[in-house]
């Protein structure tokens, strides 16, 4: 049997049809993670969606530079930004250490609990600078034997893909690194990386896709999108239509029909063989 794919939704927190959308599939057992943006308004109130679920899927911090609501917290800024100073190591340690410690008393607050996993929204978690921050923080802030996994962006797959080689590219391989120094539980593979265009029939043959490749690799990360169907166009949003094609197809029966075509199975970050 191949070992188990970890199911995760992002951007829970980010708007009620997102959070609403997330809470559905994971009641479905659809998902087996979701990721929240705790410096978002609705996080307060949308932690309760989650609270049935405790102990059957992970919860965990989506550690956000780059969402309107980092922009209002002080820190926040355009992704090549971002990139480019990271790059540059032009960020302030001290204050990078400030903001993740922020963000996880924000989820702590309202979950009441230690975060299962840290990711990062548009993969921040592992640009250089916050990167060895993150791992700082974590190794200070837990004790051993409870310390969130984290997601490394390591694509499965990347050949003829930019934004993959991207995502990799800005510190996948020394984020595993220095999570393997620090003795912190980690994914090594992600999957799930599109440019959230097609139809819904599209998103289908890329999960299959997907699935397929993750045959036979351990620790592998399949992030997903999902959120209810909006009514009119969100502007704030710009990935609505996706998330709603998304859910769509996650809360339907070709998924099931999926994983035993692939022989793959869903699994929680802290399952064996992760």
């Amino acid at each position: 049997m191949n070992p188990p794919v970890i199911f995760c939704a992002d951007d829970f927190g980010l708007n009620t049809a997102v959070s609403q959308g997330i809470a559905e599939l994971a009641q479905q057992g659809r998902l087996n993670a979701t990721s929240v943006m705790s410096l978002a308004p609705g996080w307060p109130a949308d932690a309760a969606l989650l609270k049935p679920l405790k102990n059957r899927i992970d919860v965990g911090l989506h550690l956000d530079w780059t969402s309107p609501f980092a922009v209002v917290a002080g820190h926040g800024q355009p992704l090549s930004r971002l990139m480019l100073r990271t790059l540059c190591r032009q960020l302030d340690p001290i204050s990078v250490r400030a903001c993740i410690e922020r963000q996880l008393d924000l989820f702590e607050a309202h979950w009441h609990a230690t975060p299962d996993h840290v990711d990062g929204h548009q993969h921040v978690q592992q640009f250089p600078v916050i990167r060895e921050a993150l791992v700082e923080v974590l190794v200070r802030r837990y004790p051993a034997g409870q310390r969130p996994w984290l997601r490394i962006s390591r694509p499965l797959a990347s050949a003829g893909d930019l934004k993959a080689w991207v995502i990799g590219a800005m510190g996948a391989k020394a984020l595993q690194a220095l999570a393997q120094q620090a003795g912190l539980p980690h994914t090594p593979w992600l999957t799930g990386i599109y440019g959230f265009d097609g139809d819904a029939a599209r998103y289908a043959q890329r999960l299959d896709q997907w699935l397929q490749e993750a045959q036979g690799h351990a620790g592998v990360v399949l992030m997903c999108h999902p959120g209810l169907p909006l009514p009119h166009l969100d502007a704030d949003d710009s990935i609505a239509a996706a998330r709603a094609q998304e859910f769509q197809v996650l809360q339907s029966d070709l998924l099931p029909q999926l994983l035993q075509k692939q022989g793959v199975s869903c699994g929680r970050g802290g399952d064996p063989g992760h």
